[in-house]
């Protein structure tokens, strides 16, 4: 499964984040379809973290300069002077997307907006679905 996820946010390839989002999103419900009788809410989480950051790496290599960098960061709300210096960071870009800068910036809910469907999220809404709670009377 990692091993697909890791095929659908590859950096290198040509699709627009829409495209890897609707692909992801589908690959998630299919896959926790399937496996929808397993009890893994939390390694799902973990790996929700994995994937956030794997997108978040995306959207960084998509801005690819560090003019383009600094111009979305200020769109996303950083102060010129920050997001000027976070622009130029020497970090490369894993250990960008995996620190505070880029989460503070992509944050859960902007990716939520754009569309991802947490794993964990996707097998709740399942794992309610087939153990309804118990009513004592």
């Amino acid at each position: 499964m990692k091993q697909k996820v890791k095929e659908i946010t590859r950096k290198t390839r040509p699709l627009s984040f829409d495209q890897r989002i609707a692909e992801l999103n589908s690959f998630v419900k299919n896959w926790i379809g399937y496996f929808r009788y397993a009890h893994m809410q939390e390694k799902l989480k973990e790996l929700d973290v994995w994937i956030r950051c794997r997108l978040r790496y995306c959207i960084w290599k998509h801005w690819k300069k560090p003019d383009k960098r600094m111009r979305s960061y200020i769109r996303l709300g950083v102060p010129k002077g920050m997001a000027y210096a976070w622009s130029r960071s020497r970090m490369g870009g894993w250990a960008q997307a995996c620190s505070p800068i880029m989460r503070t910036t992509v944050t859960n809910m902007h990716l939520k907006r754009r569309g991802y469907v947490a794993f964990a999220e996707y097998y709740q809404r399942f794992a309610i679905q087939l153990n309804p709670p118990i009513q004592f009377n």
